[in-house]
């Protein structure tokens, strides 16, 4: 199997030729990094390629990592069931900077761009109806950024004298603010046995 992906590397790599900058084989699983500008280009051939066949995009997602020039990286993973492989095509981009939506090479595209728009800020030119999916309209920022707190900016609440759902800013005590991330169970104090904890003991022994 990691000789056919590498060979199948190989050939992409000739096929794509400057859209291509790298390809990896891990895990048994080949995985290809190309130009944000020739997503589209890369993606139609692999759909229609006869070597390839890639006809089913099963998921894209975006990943955030804050300390990279850009941050995101969009991953398409796709499976070809004519030579039962799977690819993964990668790409880099930032905060500002469009990423080509591939709606016109897989129609379901059009939803998991949504989703990365929603949940990451990652936007997709030439997409059309890029709104939020998960998130509520008025939603501020995009919760799976490194960067984003995880109690949110506002919470939300059911106003029984307005009679209608209402936004208020997080409020939250300092306390939880220094919060150290060290697991609840660590620095417990001993506490004194429980009634019936005798017999647990004498079980073990």
């Amino acid at each position: 199997m990691n000789q056919a992906l590498r060979d199948l590397g190989e050939y992409l790599s000739v096929a794509l030729g400057d859209a291509m900058l790298e390809f990896e084989v891990a895990r048994d699983e080949l995985a290809i990094r190309v130009r944000r500008e020739a997503i589209v280009r890369v993606l139609t051939l692999l759909r229609d390629d006869s070597n390839c066949q890639f006809k089913l995009l099963v998921d894209l997602c975006g990943v955030d990592y804050p300390d990279r020039d850009e941050r995101f990286e969009v991953v398409y993973n796709l499976l070809s069931l004519k030579h039962n492989q799977r690819i993964r095509v990668k790409l880099s981009t930032d905060e500002d900077t469009p990423v080509p939506s591939v709606t016109g090479v897989f129609n379901c595209a059009a939803w998991y761009e949504r989703e990365a728009w929603d949940l990451f800020g990652i936007f997709f030119s030439d997409h059309p109806d890029l709104r939020r999916i998960l998130t509520d309209y008025g939603f501020e920022g995009h919760p799976l950024r490194k960067d984003f707190p995880l109690t949110g900016h506002v919470e939300v609440r059911y106003d029984q004298e307005q009679k209608r759902v209402v936004y208020n800013p997080v409020d939250l005590v300092q306390e939880f603010r220094n919060f150290d991330f060290i697991s609840p169970w660590e620095g417990m104090t001993p506490q004194p046995p429980l009634p019936g904890d005798e017999k647990a003991a004498e079980g073990q022994s």
